[in-house]
């Protein structure tokens, strides 16, 4: 057994979450998380793993970019050929973790996973960099590569195909998908490992169409 992994202690000395913190939604307090977070210097804050079921029942995990928030959820892009994109089209059920370590905290949302609309996949997509464009035409995702030669020869192949200068059009098969949260979970570490966490769940009746619980660490 590895003794430094099995003794590693750190104390979360945070001032804690209350009720009162919270704002009556989850959408307006990930923009607020994320805000410190960009300011504390936490690397790569819109960073979140997401986590879908495979064909065969297991779960399955991966770090993505968050490239846009709606007041339903969080988007994402990527090919739709995919292993994620072929177990959400099979299985929409989906959980993401948000993770700021300098500051302790987590965010985890579950909801459902859709599709966006091509225009907005459009939109994104020309907002890219070039270099990134031509990685979303010659990368097979989530295939086998022979090795990494065959990976840069698909690359100089679409570099000739699209002269400098020319507009590359979306692939088809690349576009983003949108979580629509049904359920988001806030976690603060705090001392001894008493930590506060506060989950929000739907509830249409509310003004705010949230309901917010503290959950025992």
């Amino acid at each position: 057994m590895n003794e430094s992994v099995r003794q590693r202690r750190v104390q979360y000395e945070t001032a804690g979450l209350d009720l009162a913190d919270l704002a009556a939604d989850p959408i307006t307090q990930w923009h607020r998380w994320y805000a410190q977070a960009e300011q504390a210097g936490c690397v790569e804050p819109n960073a979140m793993v997401v986590s879908t079921i495979g064909a065969d029942g297991l779960p399955d995990s991966r770090y993505v970019l968050t490239r846009g928030v709606t007041d339903d959820g969080f988007d994402f892009f990527t090919n739709y050929l995919s292993n994620k994109s072929r177990q959400l089209d099979a299985l929409p059920g989906v959980s993401a973790l948000f993770t700021w370590l300098q500051l302790h905290r987590t965010m985890k949302i579950r909801g459902v996973a859709v599709r966006i609309p091509e225009g907005e996949s459009d939109e994104y997509y020309a907002s890219r960099p070039r270099a990134s464009q031509i990685g979303a035409w010659a990368s097979p995702q989530s295939q086998v590569l022979r090795d990494r030669a065959e990976l840069e020869a698909r690359v100089a192949q679409v570099e000739a195909r699209f002269a400098e200068g020319t507009v590359i059009p979306r692939p088809a098969e690349w576009g983003g998908w949108r979580i629509e949260i049904t359920e988001a979970e806030l976690w603060q570490g705090r001392p001894s490992r008493l930590h506060d966490r506060f989950r929000y769940r739907r509830a249409p009746e509310q003004p705010s169409g949230w309901i917010i619980e503290r959950l025992a660490p």
